[in-house]
């Protein structure tokens, strides 16, 4: 796709298609980066996204093992209780 920039105050945009945004995935919070002269736009991920997802899943298999806490030196020596 070829495009022109346009000004916006002192500053100049782009203008992208909706069909491309879309088939990009792009939401309203975008990531870009500067790679070898060329403009990386990518769709922002949120760092926690699906864990809810996923501990709902392992929470609702009956093999899960959850291990009591062990202490450390620290515990032992440090921490007044």
């Amino acid at each position: 796709m070829k495009t022109r920039l346009v000004r916006i105050g002192n500053s100049r945009g782009l203008r992208l298609t909706k069909s491309l945004i879309e088939e990009a995935g792009l939401k309203d919070e975008v990531e870009i980066t500067l790679r070898e002269g060329a403009l990386i736009v990518t769709s922002v991920e949120h760092p926690r996204t699906g864990w809810e997802a996923a501990v709902t899943l392992l929470l609702e298999r009956d093999d899960h093992v959850f291990e009591e806490p062990t202490t450390t030196r620290f515990d032992n020596d440090k921490w007044e209780w």
